[in-house]
């Protein structure tokens, strides 16, 4: 008789993302992103840092202070680094990510032909940023859901 309590899909593929965002140098937040298609086959992953070339050591870590001196303009999101990371197309694919989506990244997943995306947690929910990316995806018929916090989840 086969075992009967192994992990849901979206319990193993949001685990993946959890497992990206582990890879993450920030220090303030972790984001980990996992693509999958129709088949259910992973075709990309990303989380949050800089992008390639440029020296994590040199540019700001920091959220506060002086825009040029923080790490927003520089951070790459683990969203868009997921569809870059991807070879094949995205249409019809399924995005799981450890934080609701930005409206920028939003723009991207639409973009990209994502048709889902499960999120875990959705800590800057009525952040106008955030409410353009539900309103974005309400328009491109993008269909959206928070996953409940897994029973386990990886260690940091």
């Amino acid at each position: 008789m086969k075992r009967t309590n192994y992990i849901s899909w979206d319990e193993y593929f949001m685990g993946v993302a959890i497992l990206s965002a582990q890879r993450s140098k920030d220090p303030g937040t972790q984001v980990g992103a996992c693509i999958i298609n129709d088949k259910k086959r992973i075709v990309g992953i990303g989380y949050n840092g800089f992008p390639y070339g440029v020296e994590d050591d040199v540019f700001p870590w920091s959220k506060d202070g002086e825009w040029l001196d923080t790490k927003y303009p520089y951070v790459v999101h683990a969203e868009p680094n997921a569809i870059l990371n991807s070879t094949v197309s995205l249409d019809n694919a399924t995005l799981y990510v450890t934080l609701f989506p930005c409206n920028e990244c939003a723009k991207l997943i639409i973009q990209s032909g994502i048709k889902e995306v499960v999120f875990l947690k959705d800590k800057y929910h009525d952040q106008d940023s955030f409410t353009a990316s539900r309103k974005m995806f309400d328009s491109a018929s993008i269909k959206y859901r928070q996953m409940a916090m897994m029973d386990v989840e990886i260690k940091k």
